[in-house]
């Protein structure tokens, strides 16, 4: 599928124009009378009610289940989000003159110039996605990537995308089933390493930093786009907690780190760190503009309140008709939960997805 159409500006969604086949348009990695249960064990790991009177911190326990968390959440919204936004599941800095596609290239294309990727070294994808990252680093660079992905549904996806482009992305692109806490490869396998807000997913920023540490080869560059409360996150700000507790339950994430906490942690696991700096400030158009209510944009219409109504009666009549799981609407819930606290915490500059880290391991 290709992830964005490129006539489209850089501030509208690119909508596919050739969803994956299936009989249900949504949640085609799960069998039909599995949603609405899966729905219900996601939404329960968020409720925080249930966990008032323990005494540890109630994120603890989407830590604890992190696994459980992180696939029960893309079995449900991934096709949600490669129909709406292709296979390059994340934000991006853009300029006004450039399509969404070429902001998303550019995005990608930093990663690889940043690292200083050359042809035929082994690079590691954390958190791949649906390989539409990897796809455009291998191309770029001529590298070959392996991608690392908790989720089933999504593994099939990369294979089935790389297989259809055939060519160099099906020679050099791969992914692997696995928990990037705990990656199945032999110690200093890889060249670099990169992450493209993929490790916001992650129990402990340390642990998984240290992981990929053990997978990297001396000299190797680690780069990635991390999710972050910024230094004007107060938490003691109601709004502020709001925020982010509605970004956590919309995106499937146990938590998000604050900002500051970022260099630390690459230095704890072993790193030596090159670079740390938000790259939102540095866009022309606000990286959550995509999300952003628009009457006057198709794409953004769907987030007003009269385009929400109406997708939501389609979606029910899609429902009805067995064109969409039964859970299908309350999945479409929980990610708009997730596009309207996005964009307030871009707004209120209290949130970011695009904390850019460069770290190297040391000789």
């Amino acid at each position: 599928m290709a992830d964005s159409d490129s006539s489209s500006s850089s501030s509208s969604l690119p909508l596919s124009s050739s969803p994956p086949a299936s009989w249900s348009l949504f949640a085609k990695g799960l069998k039909g009378e599995q949603v609405p249960g899966v729905v219900e064990s996601y939404s329960a790991l968020h409720n925080d009610d249930n966990d008032a009177d323990q005494n540890e911190a109630p994120e603890r326990k989407r830590k604890d289940n992190y696994q459980q968390l992180v696939t029960s959440y893309y079995d449900l919204v991934t096709d949600f989000y490669e129909y709406g936004w292709g296979d390059c599941f994340h934000f991006c800095a853009a300029f006004k003159s450039e399509s969404f596609r070429e902001a998303i290239l550019r995005h990608d294309h930093n990663i690889a110039l940043q690292m200083g990727i050359k042809r035929y070294q082994h690079v590691l994808d954390v958190g791949c996605g649906v390989g539409g990252p990897m796809r455009n680093i291998a191309r770029f660079s001529g590298c070959r990537v392996t991608g690392v992905n908790l989720s089933p549904y999504q593994c099939k996806r990369v294979n089935h995308i790389n297989t259809r482009q055939g060519g160099l992305v099906a020679k050099n692109c791969r992914v692997l089933n696995a928990d990037f806490m705990n990656i199945p490869v032999d110690p200093e396998t890889f060249d670099h390493a990169y992450q493209i807000e993929a490790t916001a997913h992650a129990p402990s920023k340390v642990g998984v930093y240290r992981e990929v540490f053990r997978c990297l080869k001396p000299g190797a560059m680690f780069a990635g786009y991390e999710w972050v409360m910024t230094d004007k996150f107060n938490p003691n700000d109601e709004q502020h907690l709001r925020i982010k507790k509605g970004i956590e339950e919309g995106d499937g994430l146990p938590d998000i780190e604050l900002a500051s906490r970022i260099p630390d942690a690459l230095r704890e696991a072993g790193f030596e760190v090159l670079e740390v700096r938000d790259m939102a400030p540095e866009s022309e158009v606000p990286w959550y503009d995509p999300l952003t209510p628009k009457y006057t944009h198709p794409s953004n219409f769907q987030f007003t309140p009269f385009g929400n109504w109406l997708t939501d009666m389609a979606i029910m009549g899609l429902e009805k008709v067995g064109l969409a799981h039964q859970g299908t609407r309350q999945t479409r819930v929980i990610l708009l939960k997730a596009s309207s606290n996005l964009v307030l915490g871009g707004e209120t500059g209290i949130f970011t997805p695009m904390l850019f880290h460069l770290a190297r391991k040391p000789l």
